[in-house]
């Protein structure tokens, strides 16, 4: 499945503008984390100039219906290019998860409300769907939404909520038939000035601290009836379309990540001298890159397979899993290879490389544990036999 020269020349291009533009004292950014909104949204707003956030959208709506695969290309230069892992992480869930579930499901006005502004970057979006209490048990839920003339109100807490503490609009699932299970689930479209309805502050977290996580709250939130997505009871739906999404592409850009990280890898190898000669030409180092690259390949093979499943319209339920949980481990791996191979200096700060560790270990976590990836093919591959 090699890519065509038209992506090879969208992912290089993409790669070179986020080389030149993003990313800018990220060690400190890292530090301070996301509470700083101006560092933040400066470089999501180049993100969504450049057409990062729009690639997927009609052209009716400022988009440029790019396919898939060729966005997924696009993303991928992101990664290449820009070493904050938490700002690609960010584009890539907007991308993914939130705009792909209202661009499918929303009715025509709902799209002219939402999508141009998701796409340009002056909405920005959360998918509200974790509780303290569901987390892998996606459909545990206690935040509940009662029919009122007009609308609905909401009650409830969502936590781990990726944009959070910064999103204009929040995809927020509700029980409004709490005896029907996930049947019994509906979407609904928040908006951040709506009464009752509070972003939390930006978490404290291990890594990918650029991108701002935290959670939603909802008190007697009154949401108007036609901010509903689809029918009352069509979350389910929505939400496995989405996560079958999120699972297959939201590491598109973290593939590009890896082979940035493969070429320092490399490339220090090759000045480093230990014993008089290059690490690189001691056998455990080489067997690390000769991983590194392994890794990097598989996990391209396994992404752009996805993109060409989604072009073809097909279902791919176990290719999302087998792509989320490999890409998220083999980030992991090559992280954990790299930091070896950089030794001392990869510890330090100043190199990013302990950074890229701590931001591939949620990758392992986020958009269903590797545990819930290998129970979803186990039971595809058993197909309901006891």
């Amino acid at each position: 499945m090699p890519l065509t020269t038209e992506q090879i020349e969208l992912r290089d291009a993409a790669r070179d503008f986020a080389a030149a533009n993003l990313g800018r004292d990220l060690e400190a950014r890292d530090r301070r984390g996301a509470e700083d909104a101006g560092d933040w949204l400066g470089d999501w707003r180049k993100c969504a100039e450049y057409g990062f956030l729009s690639a997927q959208l009609p052209v009716e709506y400022g988009g440029r219906r790019m396919s898939v695969s060729s966005t997924v290309a696009m993303l991928e230069g992101l990664g290449m290019g820009c070493a904050d892992n938490g700002l690609t992480l960010a584009v890539n869930g907007q991308v993914w998860a939130v705009t792909e579930a209202i661009k499918t499901f929303a009715t025509d006005e709902q799209a002219g409300r939402w999508l141009p502004g998701l796409g340009d970057g002056s909405l920005i979006g959360s998918d509200g769907m974790t509780e303290r209490d569901s987390g892998s048990d996606a459909f545990a839920l206690k935040t509940t939404a009662e029919r009122v003339d007009g609308g609905y109100v909401l009650n409830g807490e969502k936590i781990l909520i990726g944009l959070a503490p910064r999103c204009d609009i929040a995809l927020v699932f509700a029980s409004t038939d709490p005896a029907a299970g996930r049947w019994g689930v509906s979407a609904f479209i928040v908006e951040a000035g709506d009464e009752g309805f509070e972003r939390g502050l930006p978490d404290s977290k291990m890594g990918l601290r650029t991108a701002p996580l935290g959670g939603l709250t909802l008190e007697n939130c009154f949401v108007p009836e036609d901010r509903l997505l689809g029918g009352e009871g069509d979350g389910g739906a929505i939400f496995q379309h989405s996560v079958e999404w999120e699972r297959c592409f939201i590491f598109a850009s973290h593939v590009g990540s890896m082979a940035r990280q493969l070429e320092q890898c490399v490339d220090f190898a090759g000045r480093r001298k230990v014993f008089g000669t290059a690490i690189a030409n001691h056998q455990s180092v080489g067997n690390r890159l000769a991983d590194m690259r392994l890794r990097l390949e598989t996990s391209r093979l396994m992404l752009y397979h996805a993109a060409e499943m989604k072009d073809r319209g097909e279902p791919c339920t176990m290719t999302a899993a087998m792509t989320k949980l490999h890409i998220s481990e083999a980030f992991v791996a090559n992280s954990t290879d790299a930091l070896r191979i950089h030794g001392g200096a990869g510890y330090m700060t100043e190199t990013g490389v302990e950074r890229d560790l701590r931001d591939a270990l949620g990758g392992v976590i986020y958009g269903g544990t590797s545990d819930i990836q290998r129970q979803v093919i186990s039971a595809i591959l058993m197909g309901g036999r006891a």
